[in-house]
């Protein structure tokens, strides 16, 4: 039976190229949505900018990031990407012009390829880190 691994693909060498796509769709995300909602909400915009930096930023899956504020399972680090995803594609609706909106488009679909193995892992890591009991001191 194969073990699981405890560290994520993300923090391996096969993680590199799925970070900077993510990284990449991150940033359109983060610029294009509060921008593109501040046009009818600058409260939207600001929670905008709360939910994809601020929410990413605390809370994290062991494993996956090198120092967890909060720890959370998995699935819930998927949810953060796909939100990221959606995000990019929804700020670039708003604010870029067509051919743009279809590189977008393009560059989500290629992350989400690229992160399949990095989603694969996250579907079975815990929320809290695999630890050793401690040995036994007792006398």
């Amino acid at each position: 039976m194969l073990e699981r691994a405890t560290t994520s693909p993300n923090l391996t060498d096969r993680g590199r190229i799925p970070a900077v796509l993510r990284v990449l769709t991150e940033l359109v995300a983060w610029v294009t949505l509060p921008w593109g909602l501040a046009h009818y909400s600058i409260a939207w915009s600001i929670l905008a900018v709360i939910v994809l930096i601020g929410a990413p930023g605390v809370f994290a899956t062991p494993g996956d990031k090198k120092q967890v504020t909060v720890a959370v399972p998995g699935p819930v680090t998927i949810g953060f990407m796909l939100l990221q995803l959606a995000g990019a594609l929804w700020g670039a609706i708003l604010i870029m012009p067509g051919w743009a909106v279809a590189i977008v488009g393009v560059l989500a679909v290629i992350t989400v390829i690229a992160e399949l193995p990095r989603w694969r892992w996250l579907l079975t890591a815990p929320a809290r880190p695999l630890t050793q009991r401690p040995p036994n001191t007792a006398a």
